[in-house]
């Protein structure tokens, strides 16, 4: 390794501790430390029910959710 890569990564390294140090003295990672809003969570299963694809219309455009072999879920259009 040269002088200066391990300069730059302990330099890097540094400056993720100190970040690390900053957002934990303020108790948030966000500066306005504002609660976000609870988001509306449906569970996958109520959407796809039995099957391993299902279409959702959205303004008028239509898209396919499914479910691959994986267990991952693809969104298309």
């Amino acid at each position: 390794m040269t002088a200066y890569h391990t300069t730059h990564t302990e330099a890097l390294q540094a400056a993720a501790l100190d970040i690390s140090a900053r957002v934990a003295a303020s108790g948030s990672s966000r500066p306005d430390a504002t609660p976000l809003p609870q988001r509306r969570r449906v569970n996958s299963q109520a959407l796809l029910g039995n099957e391993r694809e299902v279409e959702i219309e959205h303004a008028g455009q239509l898209y396919r959710l499914r479910l691959t072999s994986l267990g991952k879920l693809i969104l298309t259009k």
